[in-house]
C-alpha cells in the first residue's frame, strides 16, 4: 500500500448515498445521491424508502466518484464504510456494498463510526486535527460533545441530548411554521428576515452544570406559542418565530461547547454535523470563541452534511495509524456508541 493510500468511503446511514475518495487528507471526489425529495411528503425520513434508494443509487454514485477523481477501481487501496450508528436498513446497504467492493478488489475494509467521521472530515479542509480537541456534533439524529485525543483511536463522550437532537427540533419546528422538510435550511433562510429576540423561548439545561442538551421542551414551547396566537386570531410573523427559535438553539450549543473547552482545558473546538451548516451557529460560534480565546474549526457546509468524503477521511486516518482492518463479517450497528471509532 502507498504511503498515502487512496481510500474509497461509503456513507448510507440516513437518506444520503455518499461516496468519497481521498488520498491522505486530500479530497479527490465527493459524490452524493439524495433521496430527500422522496421523504419530503412524509415530513421525515422513511427507513424503507431510504434503504431502497441507497440500493438503487450505490453503483452509479461510486462510478461518478471514480470519474470525478479520474481513477479506476484498480487504483483503490482501501474501502471505508459507515457501520453505525444510523438507520439499520440503510446501513446494511452500505456495509454490504463495501464488503463486496473490498473483497472484489482485494483491499482492506474499515467499518467506521458515523459520528467520528464527522470529526475527521474537517481535516480535508483545515489539515490535521489538534490533539486533543473538543468536538460538538449537531445533526438530525445527534447532539453530542466529545473530547477527541486522537480521532483514529480514542473519542470520549462528554455529553449528549437527553431527548430531541438539535436537527430534529429544527425539522419539527419547521413543520409547525409551515416550512418544508428538511427544516434546517429553511429556518436558517427565513430567520434572516426576522429578529432573534422577538420571542423569548426557553434554553433547556443551559445552567444545569452538565454538558448534556435538551431541545424537546423548546420545540414544544414554540408549538404552544404558535397554537395560542392562532387561537387568538393573531397573525404569526414566521421569520421572527424562526429566528427566535434558532437563537435559542445556537445559544445553548455555543455556551455548552465553550463550557466543555474550559472544563477540560482545551483551546480548540471543532463543530460538525448537518446543523453546523447553519449560518447563525457558525457566526455565533466564531464570535464567542474569539472572545474566549478558543480556536474554532467548522468545515464548509458541503462537508457538514452526511457525505462519503468524511468516511474516507476517517478510513485514511485508520490506515495511517496502522489500525487493523475490519473483518468481512462486520455487522451494521444502528446504535453504535461514539466511543467505538472502528469495528
Amino acid at each position: 500500500m502507498r504511503d498515502e493510500p487512496l481510500v474509497l468511503g461509503i456513507e448510507t446511514s440516513c437518506d444520503e448515498t455518499g461516496v468519497g475518495i481521498v488520498r491522505g487528507h486530500t479530497l479527490l471526489a465527493n459524490t452524493i445521491a439524495s433521496s430527500v425529495e422522496e421523504h419530503a411528503r412524509f415530513g421525515g425520513v422513511v427507513p424503507e424508502v431510504a434503504s431502497r434508494a441507497h440500493l438503487e443509487a450505490m453503483a452509479p454514485t461510486v462510478e461518478r466518484a471514480l470519474q470525478q477523481a479520474g481513477l479506476s477501481f484498480t487504483d483503490i487501496d482501501a474501502v471505508a464504510v459507515t457501520a453505525g450508528p444510523g438507520l439499520a436498513g440503510a446501513l446494511l446497504v452500505g456495509v454490504a456494498a463495501a464488503k463486496a467492493y473490498a473483497l472484489g478488489l482485494g483491499v482492506p475494509l474499515y467499518g467506521v463510526n458515523h459520528l467520528a467521521a464527522h470529526v475527521a472530515v474537517d481535516q480535508l479542509e483545515h489539515g490535521a486535527l489538534p490533539k486533543p480537541c473538543i468536538a460538538m456534533l449537531v445533526s438530525g439524529g445527534h447532539s453530542s460533545l466529545l473530547l477527541v485525543p486522537d480521532v483514529a483511536r480514542e473519542v470520549v463522550s462528554l455529553g449528549s441530548t437527553v431527548d430531541d437532537a438539535a436537527g430534529e427540533a429544527f425539522d419539527k419546528v419547521a413543520r409547525v411554521l409551515g416550512l418544508p422538510f428538511p427544516g434546517g435550511p429553511h429556518i436558517d433562510r427565513v430567520a434572516r428576515e426576522g429578529s432573534g429576540t422577538a420571542v423569548s423561548f426557553p434554553r433547556g439545561k443551559l445552567d444545569d452544570g452538565t454538558l448534556d442538551f435538551s431541545f424537546s421542551g423548546l420545540k414544544t414551547a414554540v408549538a404552544r406559542w404558535v397554537e395560542a396566537r392562532e387561537k387568538a386570531g393573531e397573525t404569526i410573523h414566521v421569520p421572527d418565530v424562526a429566528a427566535s427559535f434558532q437563537e435559542a438553539v445556537v445559544d445553548v450549543l455555543t455556551r455548552k461547547a465553550l463550557q466543555a473547552c474550559k472544563q477540560y482545558g482545551v483551546q480548540d473546538l471543532l463543530i460538525g454535523g448537518g446543523v453546523a451548516a447553519n449560518s447563525r451557529l457558525r457566526a455565533l460560534a466564531q464570535e464567542r470563541c474569539e472572545a474566549a480565546g478558543v480556536r474554532v474549526r467548522v468545515p464548509r457546509p458541503g462537508l457538514c452534511t452526511d457525505n462519503g468524503a468524511m468516511v474516507a477521511a476517517l478510513g485514511s486516518d485508520l490506515v495511517a495509524a496502522g489500525v487493523t482492518a475490519s473483518l468481512l463479517d462486520i455487522p451494521a450497528d444502528s446504535s453504535m456508541p461514539i466511543t467505538t471509532v472502528h469495528v
